[in-house]
């Protein structure tokens, strides 16, 4: 920027402070591994792995400082404030006068308001906690490294890129060609096409938006040709960006796992019937919209039929290949990961040619890293949050309080959908597993919830947090997409809004959907 703007200055000082306070407090966990070092292979002591997140940190911290502003004067300031708060008798005197925790928290949320990415205000917040209880910060990083050095973590990187090639490559074009030619004869065939390849594309990108943006552009006219009206099919492409949630090998399950401590291969089996259950849901509403007289009957056609399959066979076999593997005890998530990654690598790059070594390649990796990169950051300082909250026992206390009030597992069901569809509303999923999973996990166990279930139901609520108003963030992203006001896309997704309601009710209430499997 040229000129200082005061809300967008406080968001880029806070952005700096909360990144140079994790690179200080990664370094200080790396000095602590110096003097006591462990090494996690021959010759390689752990610190040699953790110093990666002071430099981490401390290079952000430059580049934010370095593109705040054009003018040097002005970029200084960031570093004044940063220097009048490092000082430890005026930073004491505040907290005796002032309540620093509650003025931190409130420049936070305006910071944030601002642009402030959402890892700042996860990361401010857990570094206000702390230093208000005179932890050291290094509890964070210390975390990070922990959920970093998980043996699942990997898959969330490889099942990215992975999503990522396929949406890069005519991927969509074939599987939809194929799934037309399956379900063409129906007078709904396209709305159900449309909602099953965008939950099969959903599973293998996190909700991350690529549905919407990569087969957005293909669904609209098709379903605009089968006599769909613009309104109707907005809102079943916006609900479908997040369709595949419940489906293997859905990263928010993979991470769910981890953090919950639940196993990951049940996880994937509790999904599948809930998951099939939405989009038969959403198939008899596209059956109720559909317009019968206008409709023009088709012939199944085994000759397309078999030329699609021929076409797409190799991206169809591959989610199937996945959950063998897995269920069958050939591979663990990991493994799976990997396999699918270099899998589609080779069938998107070498046997169909979509896409190029020198064109893409790079181009792809850095998208795909890019997201993954924004994940773990939230994933780091949500961790930070989550410890302060357990270690002040805070899950016990709202336990506490809600037994009085709540006599039975029913009732706090109910209150458990209202309180997760407004987290899934105001945070991402992500971030929402990080911080809000290991408060409720407790609560939920004293009230008998079985811990898969209670997995299906949180991440079904997150699920139809992307379309619910006033900030779901599918609504941005297909407003931005199809150049609607968001105001139109609320409209355009209210009646699917209400439809997933029906169906949350149901996962909630009949547990055999979930663990059916199990």
């Amino acid at each position: 920027d040229k000129e200082i703007h005061f809300g967008k200055w406080v968001a880029k000082v806070t952005t700096f402070l909360v990144l140079v306070s994790l690179a200080w407090g990664s370094w200080e966990l790396v000095k602590v591994e110096m003097e006591y070092p462990i090494d996690i292979a021959p010759n390689i002591p752990r610190w040699f792995a953790q110093i990666i997140m002071p430099l981490g940190f401390g290079l952000m911290a430059v580049q934010i400082y370095l593109n705040s502003y054009e003018k040097q004067l002005h970029r200084i300031t960031l570093i004044i404030v940063g220097l009048l708060l490092s000082l430890g008798g005026i930073t004491d005197m505040f907290f005796e006068m002032i309540p620093v925790l509650y003025i931190g928290i409130f420049i936070i949320a305006v910071s944030l308001f601002y642009g402030a990415p959402i890892f700042v205000g996860l990361g401010g917040l857990a570094v206000l906690m702390f230093w208000s209880e005179y932890t050291p910060i290094s509890a964070i990083p210390a975390e990070a490294y922990r959920i970093v050095v998980s043996p699942t973590l990997p898959t969330i990187p490889l099942f990215t890129f992975a999503g990522y090639m396929m949406a890069e490559s005519n991927s969509p074009k074939r599987l939809l060609r194929f799934a037309e030619s399956m379900f063409c004869w129906l007078p709904v065939g396209v709305a159900v096409v449309s909602l099953i390849v965008c939950a099969f594309f959903t599973a293998f990108t996190g909700a991350s938006g690529v549905t919407i943006i990569a087969l957005g552009g293909l669904l609209f006219p098709i379903l605009k040709n089968d006599n769909y009206s613009e309104e109707f099919s907005l809102g079943l492409i916006t609900t479908s960006g997040s369709l595949g949630l419940l489906f293997p090998p859905s990263l928010p399950i993979i991470l769910y796992g981890l953090v919950g401590k639940v196993d990951i291969d049940t996880l994937f089996k509790a999904g599948i019937v809930p998951g099939i259950l939405l989009i038969v849901i959403l198939s008899l509403w596209a059956a109720k919209n559909a317009d019968f007289k206008a409709y023009k009957k088709k012939k199944f056609s085994l000759n397309e039929f078999i030329k699609s399959f021929k076409e797409s066979y190799l991206e169809l076999i591959m989610p199937v290949g996945v959950l063998v593997g897995i269920y069958g005890g050939f591979v663990t998530p990991s493994e799976a990961s990997a396999l699918t990654a270099f899998y589609i690598f080779i069938i998107e790059f070498f046997i169909y040619k979509d896409l190029s070594l020198k064109r893409d390649l790079s181009r792809i990796i850095t998208e795909s890293m890019t997201l993954v990169g924004a994940i773990l950051l939230i994933l780091c300082c949500a961790l930070g949050i989550t410890n302060w909250l357990v270690d002040e026992e805070v899950p016990m206390q709202i336990f506490e309080l809600m037994r009085q009030y709540l006599d039975n597992k029913y009732s706090f069901l109910i209150f458990l959908n209202i309180f997760l569809l407004i987290v899934g509303c105001m945070m991402d999923i992500f971030s929402a597993i990080m911080v809000v999973v290991p408060l409720i996990i407790p609560i939920a166990n004293e009230f008998g919830v079985h811990p898969v279930h209670l997995a299906i139901i949180f991440l079904t609520n997150l699920e139809i947090g992307y379309i619910t108003p006033p900030v779901g963030i599918n609504l941005f992203i297909s407003s931005s997409r199809f150049n609607k006001p968001v105001t139109y896309l609320y409209k355009a997704t209210l009646p699917y809004l209400f439809l997933l309601l029906i169906a949350l009710i149901l996962i909630t209430y009949i547990p055999q959907l979930s663990l059916f499997w199990i």
